[in-house]
């Protein structure tokens, strides 16, 4: 077991014209609180914190009047600056993370390599309405996922073989994507898990 002592934690503050974002996150647990001005993502956002046993703090103030993508985008990359820098030299952790969840009739597959390169592979499709659960637009699961993936460096792909309900398909996602983090971020050695030495 890895005698890493130092806390696996990072705090990421990001101001634009659009957008104002500041994320905690610890990868070794404790409470979560998300706070976007976004309420659909909020939920999808303390799945993710509750699922992956993360420490995750979210403030975000956007241009929603606009509409949330700025912010929906901004968070992830945030947060995914938030995960790459607290990972630091990624010595001893899993690396790889796969979570199968159900939400009803809906499943999701999330597969993760915190690799250092990034790539989303995005196989889903929403059968429901195909826009938006309440004035959540789902176009912004992609969004999202693309900016923590590309900031995060780290593969990810994401897969729904099934599902009718657009928000179990969306709850189901975000929870798998938790319990992928979950297991990737593990510590279980001492020594980097790649024959290259650095990731």
């Amino acid at each position: 077991m890895s005698k890493r002592t130092a806390p696996r934690a990072a705090k990421i503050h990001r101001k634009t014209n659009e957008t104002d974002v500041t994320v905690e996150l610890g990868l070794d647990g404790g409470a979560y609180q998300v706070d976007t001005g976004v309420g659909f993502f909020d939920h999808m956002l303390d799945h993710v914190a509750r699922h992956g046993r993360l420490a995750l703090s979210v403030s975000a103030k956007g241009d929603t009047h606009i509409d949330d993508h700025h912010t929906v985008e901004d968070v992830g990359i945030v947060l995914g600056q938030a995960l790459e820098q607290a990972l630091d030299d990624k010595k001893g952790i899993e690396r790889f993370g796969f979570a199968s969840v159900p939400m009803d009739e809906a499943l999701a597959r999330v597969s993760i390599d915190l690799s250092g390169r990034a790539a989303l592979a995005f196989d889903v499709e929403f059968p429901g309405s195909g826009s938006k659960v309440g004035s959540f637009d789902l176009q912004l699961v992609r969004e999202f996922l693309t900016a923590l993936v590309q900031n995060g460096r780290f593969n990810c792909h994401v897969e729904v073989p099934r599902g009718v309900n657009d928000h179990h398909v969306a709850e189901a996602i975000f929870k798998a994507l938790g319990r992928a983090l979950r297991q990737a971020v593990a510590v279980s050695g001492d020594d980097v898990p790649s024959t290259k030495g650095v990731l």
